[in-house]
């Protein structure tokens, strides 16, 4: 029975799950080898330096013959979760006061040249796929969006986070945009709420814009919110909405890559019921990688429960997320100047300190 449980596997689970601390124990590793498993993320906590990360990634991805996924969330001002021995990045809102100064055109040279450095860095210490860029909108009404958007303009915002990406893409570092179809115009923190997006479709239109741009860019992964938007579902919000993931995400937008579920332990996320529900709406909606983080009860139900399930999605889009070689060496000038363009940025940014 285990060896046929084994093989109705994909080489890649659906669950992204993390660990406690600086290095996996024998614990964690008898879990991450379990088939249910896809990849791992990593927080701060599991974050001391540049070089202990990089000797985390290599003992993460020796694990399995297929290597784990590792992630991580690296946008930049409040949401950086390595700090030490790479470059501390302003916020990403910085890209759009840069734009509103010197035009869209300059802004799109430094969020290239960020993607470029950012991916450097990252996939220097093994680092598989960040979750970034966030193309959220920012209206001025959810405090924690806030300056992780990069603009009001959703033009610009599709234009710079394409040009972000762009960077990354060279240095086969992988990217995930978020958070679909948009979290800029709800208040609520879905981390301790479930909100509500009242709008009609019509005028979500503008939100998904970002969204087009980046699909077309050729972005690998897209991760909904964990948000209602009742005059379009009004029963499942968009991680768990068949109507958002498959019907508007997929056909009408014809993303072809990896939906990522936000994580699953969040608040707004259990009104789909306990861990094995949200697992199954997830799946059921359309995602192909489910976030389940800083619960470890949580991670070890959701394992159990995907390797009692009697399917799982076919196909494995997961292989898009393994990080690839670069396709360009970063000289030592090219780093000068990127390293340049972030300080630039940063002086856009009063009041933001590391």
């Amino acid at each position: 029975m285990p060896v046929r449980n084994e093989r109705r596997h994909p080489a890649r689970g659906p669950l992204m799950v993390d660990i406690a601390g600086l290095r996996p124990t024998a614990a964690e590793c008898a879990m991450l080898r379990q088939p249910a498993v896809g990849g791992v993320i990593l927080f701060a906590r599991n974050c001391a330096d540049a070089g202990q990360v990089r000797a985390l990634c290599a003992e993460l991805h020796a694990l399995r013959t297929t290597p784990l996924l590792v992630g991580i969330d690296q946008e930049g001002g409040r949401v950086q979760r390595l700090r030490a021995g790479v470059t501390r990045f302003p916020p990403m809102a910085t890209l759009g006061r840069l734009a509103d100064r010197d035009g869209l055109e300059r802004a799109l040279v430094a969020a290239e040249d960020w993607g470029l450095l950012l991916g450097t860095e990252l996939r220097a210490l093994g680092v598989d796929l960040d979750f970034t860029p966030c193309v959220d909108l920012d209206r001025g009404i959810s405090a924690v969006i806030g300056d992780r958007a990069i603009h009001r303009d959703p033009v610009w915002v599709g234009a710079i986070a394409a040009a972000l990406w762009k960077g990354m893409a060279r240095t086969g570092l992988q990217g995930v945009a978020k958070h679909f179809p948009g979290h800029g115009a709800v208040a609520a923190d879905s981390h301790l709420d479930l909100p509500l997006d009242d709008r009609p479709f019509s005028a979500i239109q503008e939100d998904l814009q970002p969204f087009a741009a980046l699909i077309a860019a050729g972005i690998p992964a897209i991760m909904p919110a964990h948000c209602l938007y009742p005059r379009v579902d009004g029963e499942h919000p968009a991680g768990f909405s068949p109507r958002w993931l498959q019907d508007v995400l997929r056909k009408e937008m014809g993303f072809t890559g990896v939906v990522v579920s936000d994580d699953l332990s969040m608040a707004g996320a259990h009104g789909a019921g306990g861990v094995a529900a949200r697992v199954d709406a997830a799946l059921t909606a359309g995602a192909d990688l489910l976030l389940v983080c800083n619960d470890p009860e949580g991670a070890e139900t959701a394992i159990a429960h995907v390797r009692s399930r009697d399917a799982l999605p076919t196909g494995d889009r997961l292989e898009r997320l393994a990080g690839n070689a670069a396709t360009a060496a970063l000289s030592a000038a090219d780093r000068v100047r990127c390293l340049q363009q972030i300080e630039e940025l940063r002086a856009l940014a009063p009041g933001y300190t590391d």
